[in-house]
C-alpha cells in the first residue's frame, strides 16, 4: 500500500490531466457520473458493514463484561 501512496504521490498536474482525458474518451462523458454513483455506493456499503461489524464486535464484548462474575477481594 505505501508503495501505491508513492506513486500517487509522484504524479503531476499534467499526467493527472492526461489520465482524466482517457478516462473521459474511453467511457464518455455520459458514463462517468454512472462510475462515481457506482463506486459511492460502494463505499457507502463498505462503510456500513464495517460499522456493523464493530457494533456486534462492542456489544459482545459489553455482554461479556456483564456477564462474567466479578471476584471480590477481601483485605
Amino acid at each position: 500500500m505505501l508503495n501505491t501512496l508513492l506513486f500517487i504521490g509522484g504524479l503531476g498536474a499534467w499526467e493527472i490531466a492526461l489520465i482524466m482525458l482517457i478516462v473521459l474518451v474511453f467511457f464518455g462523458a455520459k458514463r462517468i457520473p454512472e462510475l462515481a454513483r457506482g463506486v459511492g455506493r460502494g463505499i457507502r456499503e463498505f462503510k456500513d458493514a464495517t460499522s456493523e461489524v464493530r457494533n456486534s464486535i462492542e456489544s459482545e464484548g459489553k455482554k461479556e463484561d456483564t456477564s462474567a462474575p466479578k471476584k471480590e477481594t477481601q483485605v
